[in-house]
């Protein structure tokens, strides 16, 4: 699978260099469960999508929910195993990242790339 870098255009801060794209139904289905760790520099982009689940997932991870211009509508850090559901009225991608507390500066309103 592609990799990709994933940049914070207001700020040009690279927020990870190992972005994968989810492009069919089992890449966007799946996502990062099968994975017993996430590294803060990995990541998955899901287009058409406004939801995700961490069930059954092992690692702790963080989400940022875009708009349809790649626009940050709303950012869970820290989102642990086990949830059911973390959605965003309005979002048209969920980009999962590993867990980084602290580590990137993303804010609402921020538009995102991948390179």
């Amino acid at each position: 699978m592609k990799s990709y870098v994933l940049r914070n255009a207001r700020s040009g801060e690279v927020l990870a260099t190992c972005v994968s794209r989810a492009t069919n139904p089992w890449t966007r289905g799946v996502g990062l469960l099968p994975r017993a760790s996430v590294a803060p520099d990995e990541g998955l982009w899901i287009a058409r999508c406004n939801a995700v689940h961490t069930v059954g997932m092992r690692a702790t991870i963080d989400l940022l929910f875009l708009d349809k211009e790649n626009c940050v509508l709303k950012i869970a850090p820290a989102v642990t195993p086990n949830k059911l559901a973390v959605a965003c009225r309005g979002a048209a991608t969920v980009v999962e990242l590993g867990a980084a507390p602290g580590a990137r500066e993303v804010l609402v309103g921020d538009r995102l790339s991948l390179e």
